[in-house]
């Protein structure tokens, strides 16, 4: 399996271009959020960087209780301290939204995590 960059992200020398925001089912307390800073060229290419960059695969990215993670293009202050994002459970089910324009948004929910995760470590093996 193959990817189109040439460089994978989480080896660029470069500036951050996106944020993720990793949601978690934290129980009886809700959902919590764990925005960071994040390269690549696109939203796919950012949440490789997150997937595979410091703390990587075995990071809570992966973990069970994770829903999703939300990334933006752009870096924001204020978003990594209080995302816009709302989160519902609806018969077993989350929904996600985000209080903002959805153009630059991309959520990624917890399988797709899961499958981009493996085909990365196919390709490029554990990090």
């Amino acid at each position: 399996m193959t990817f189109s960059w040439t460089n994978p992200p989480w080896l660029r020398n470069e500036d951050c271009t996106h944020m993720a925001t990793t949601l978690t089912n934290a129980g009886i307390a809700g959902v919590a959020a764990y925005s960071e800073s994040v390269r690549g060229d696109d939203a796919a290419e950012a949440l490789a960087d997150l997937l595979m960059g410091p703390g990587g695969a075995g990071s809570t990215v992966l973990l069970s209780h994770v829903i999703a993670v939300v990334v933006r293009r752009g870096i924001d202050v204020r978003w990594m301290a209080q995302p816009p994002i709302q989160v519902a459970a609806t018969d077993g089910q989350w929904e996600i939204t985000v209080s903002e324009d959805m153009a630059d948004v991309t959520v990624f929910y917890a399988q797709e995590l899961h499958d981009l995760a493996a085909r990365l470590q196919a390709e490029y093996g554990a990090n």
